[in-house]
């Protein structure tokens, strides 16, 4: 968090992080407003561009701006002369008749002619004229000289034009092409009046308005004077040759960081406007200009008051919601977010897809802000824009760039870990609870669903619910009074409330009251809300129904694509899901239960084995989906740890999938890339230790060389106590003496103070012994204490005589 203070007037203590977002109201810092010009500066008169290289230079890889966004590359600004087209070519293919109340439609061609530029509305009778007003070498205002056409609007001409009184300065002008439409005149007052209030970096500015009466006019036509913005729609990447797009990108192409990165800046722009009470309407890619290294959004034609309900709409086909709903409800801010969404899904279609999540991140994204339920859309631009960022955050991590760790905007930070028991030092009752004998196998397999369940993240409160700061101060042990005082007292009646006494209810291992509270809470916040599918899955995990959690977490997942909470819950569900597969009778998934969402609003159902009407697959069926299964599992899980190196439950989770599907140097790999800043740093290293010389489920036995490995890195550990170490040494004593060859380790024996100086059975035997013998010393009762005196003795070498006569008796039974 920077020292700047968020400077919103709704934002109480908010500051700026480095991402560009407050911490407090999760929205973009809002840019500086350029100071209006001074009374002796001419509005007309803006100082010209500096020059600019006219070769596109693409930015280095992976290259961060200010904002947390990938620099864009830069693209110079082209000849104004080439950029305007000296010959008018008028919009063909029909348009409705501006004129209010009439459905006629104007400029059609007939018997396969050309489209008439000019003529008559067929219904209402009344003129119209999609002829320009002005030609190359009219002056307009007195000073300003067109140059050509460089656009024809839904509504109006765009004309390129240099203002004489500064050799070198453009301007752009535009009028309407119907001065007969009613619409597009009431559009032009509103993008006059909407344009001249507006001081953005990413919104066209307006430099002033002139009027101009052409010959044959009775009455003169006003023009918006605006500053030139020289570069490319984005328009034009959609139908780019790749060479081309290799040239302006560099050498990794058009990528969905590009998309990310202008979907963000496009979202800031709209974001200015929705804090002014506008709606844009009509953003689609030719609306956006890239020039230099920045976007700006042109033609604000469409731009309307949020509570305009009576005007009409100004949108294009492709991106605007559809008609039934902008009939039912009109346009709102949701609107705008659904435009932005059809507009990077565009975009997207031309961009190189990433190895990894962040792909399917991104596609869950779009499918939220382009839901045909406006309820399960994006509530804001702000919020939009911070997945994005974090979409964009996973990308570049999966894609080998140094990551940027971030504290979640979404959920609270916690210490816990779930299945980090491989990272656990071993305690005596490891040696004195034992059925059977021999060493038993290492806890490899995926954590029971209840601890997992107590050990995810929880979400942050939401600031606005009237008892958030109330329950901030409750005991959680003592959920049945809270529960009688929010029945009593209206302000403790809210979702927040509800969610609260779900995971106390939790806690306190009462799943029924638990589920009855998220039901509450799910009534007063409506079908969408993410924090009840999220409350639902740890319901179900508490419960141990994983496959039903697992919806509810992709539910969530769906709902924020860029945070990192859904997708280890989901890691976690498709591990655990992994291991019943290979269960004997392992059955397939049933249909989803009563509580499941529409898959639109999840995203790609991941449902796991279990549920009414399974069926049981054969044993190759079962095998295949357990490596699907698992794959799922470290898909998730590397996600979160690519992006957060920190993140020990991910790293414990990735080591286990690595452990069964790749053996024993994967998984030690990735706990060796847990860093000395995580608190989870010396439980992988001890994880480390116990992988590389353990026993494991259905493994083969360790290498001599991965023992002497283990020897080396347990003298490197800095463990508690001394008792912890020679804890850690009895097992792994014990795991060499049940792994050892019959014939020994060989030349590769790793001779030293861990196992000994000779490769004997016996004299290994005797080394656990003793480690047995001590590890008596640290036991809390006498019944415990003789256990491991009795593991110890009975570990001892045989005496000779006692090995023969059992070797007789083996060979004769």
């Amino acid at each position: 968090m920077s020292g700047r203070a968020c400077v919103r007037a709704d934002c109480r203590g908010g500051h700026i992080m480095v991402t560009g977002f407050c911490d407090t109201c999760f929205r973009r810092a809002p840019a500086p407003e350029p100071a209006p010009p001074g009374p002796a500066a001419d509005p007309a008169a803006p100082v010209p561009p500096e020059e600019s290289p006219q070769a596109p230079v693409a930015a280095p890889p992976g290259e961060l701006d200010r904002d947390g966004l990938l620099v864009l590359p830069h693209l110079p600004s082209p000849d104004p002369s080439e950029a305007a087209d000296t010959v008018a070519r008028p919009p063909t293919g029909g348009r409705r008749c501006g004129v209010d109340n009439c459905a006629g439609t104007i400029g059609v061609s007939y018997d396969g002619g050309p489209a008439p530029d000019h003529g008559f509305c067929p219904e209402c009778g009344t003129e119209y004229s999609f002829r320009p007003k002005l030609r190359p070498g009219d002056r307009v205002g007195g000073h300003y000289e067109v140059l050509g056409y460089l656009a024809v609007g839904g509504h109006g001409w765009v004309y390129l034009a240099e203002d004489t009184r500064v050799p070198g300065l453009h301007v752009v002008l535009k009028g309407l092409i119907n001065t007969g439409d009613a619409v597009a005149r009431r559009a032009a007052v509103e993008e006059r009046r909407s344009l001249s209030t507006l001081h953005h970096r990413d919104i066209v500015r307006i430099v002033t308005h002139v009027r101009h009466r052409a010959p044959g006019d009775a009455e003169p036509t006003g023009y918006i004077v605006m500053e030139y913005v020289g570069g490319r729609s984005l328009a034009w990447i959609r139908f780019a040759p790749e060479e081309e797009l290799t040239r302006l990108f560099g050498a990794g192409g058009f990528t969905f960081g590009h998309v990310i990165t202008y979907g963000c800046k496009i979202l800031g722009a709209l974001e200015y406007l929705h804090d002014r009470g506008l709606l844009y309407c009509d953003m689609k890619p030719e609306n956006v200009i890239h020039y230099g290294r920045e976007i700006k959004v042109i033609d604000l034609g469409a731009i309307r008051r949020i509570d305009d309900r009576s005007s009409a709409l100004v949108h294009t086909h492709g991106y605007a919601p559809p008609k039934r709903e902008r009939d039912r409800r009109g346009l709102d801010v949701d609107s705008d977010l659904y435009t932005v969404g059809r507009t990077l899904k565009v975009l997207a279609e031309r961009a190189t897809r990433p190895a990894g999540l962040a792909a399917r991140s991104f596609e869950a994204l779009i499918r939220r802000a382009t839901h045909p339920e406006p309820a399960a859309r994006f509530r804001s631009a702000a919020e939009m824009s911070r997945q994005l960022w974090e979409v964009l955050r996973e990308d570049q991590a999966l894609g080998g760039r140094e990551p940027y760790p971030e504290r979640s905007t979404r959920f609270e930070p916690t210490a816990a870990v779930f299945g980090a028991g491989l990272g656990t030092v071993p305690a005596l009752r490891w040696w004195t609870r034992r059925s059977g004998s021999g060493a038993p196998e290492l806890p490899a397999g995926a954590p029971e669903p209840g601890a997992t369940a107590r050990a995810l993240p929880v979400p942050l409160p939401d600031a606005a619910d009237p008892a958030a700061v109330l329950l901030g101060g409750l005991a959680a042990d003592t959920p049945d009074r809270t529960a009688e005082r929010a029945e009593r007292d209206p302000a403790l009646r809210t979702v927040e409330t509800a969610l609260w006494l779900c995971r106390a209810y939790l806690d306190a291992g009462n799943a029924a009251r638990a589920e009855e509270w998220v039901a509450r809470a799910k009534g007063w916040s409506g079908d969408y809300d993410w924090r009840i599918f999220w409350h639902r899955g740890l319901v179900h995990l508490t419960r141990g129904a994983v496959d039903q959690a697992e919806d509810e977490f992709a539910a969530t997942y769906a709902a924020l694509p860029g945070e990192a909470a859904p997708k280890l819950a989901l890691g976690y569900c498709a591990e655990y899901l992994a291991a019943r597969f290979r269960e004997p009778g392992a059955r397939e998934p049933g249909p989803p239960g009563p509580d499941a969402q529409g898959a639109a609003v999840r995203g790609p159902a991941l449902r796991g084995p279990g549920g009414p009407g399974a069926r049981e697959p054969d044993a190759a069926q079962a095998a295949a989906r357990a490596r699907a299964r698992e794959a799922q599992a470290e898909e998730f899980y590397e996600a979160v740890l690519r992006r957060d190196p920190t993140q020990g439950s991910a790293a414990f989770g990735l080591a286990r999938v690595r452990l069964r599907r790749d053996g024993r140097r994967r998984a030690v790999d990735v706990l060796d890339g847990v860093p000395t800043t995580s608190r989870h740093y010396d439980a992988a290293r001890v994880a480390a230790v116990r992988i590389l010389a353990g026993r494991l489920p259905g493994g083969p036995a360790p290498l001599a060389a991965e023992l002497r490995e283990a020897g080396e890195r347990l003298a490197g550990l800095h463990l508690d106590d001394g008792g912890s170490r020679e804890r850690l040494v009895a097992e792994l004593r014990e795991h060499a003496l049940v792994c050892r060859p019959p014939g020994g380790w060989g030349s590769g024996f790793p001779a030293g103070e861990l196992l000994g100086p000779q490769d004997t059975e016996d004299a290994l035997r005797r080394l656990l012994s003793g480690s047995l013998r001590r590890l008596a010393d640290q036991a809390g009762s006498a019944g415990e204490r003789g256990d491991l005196l009795d593991a110890a003795y009975a570990v001892l070498p045989a005496p000779a005589g006692l090995r023969e006569l059992v070797r007789g008796w083996r060979r004769t039974a």
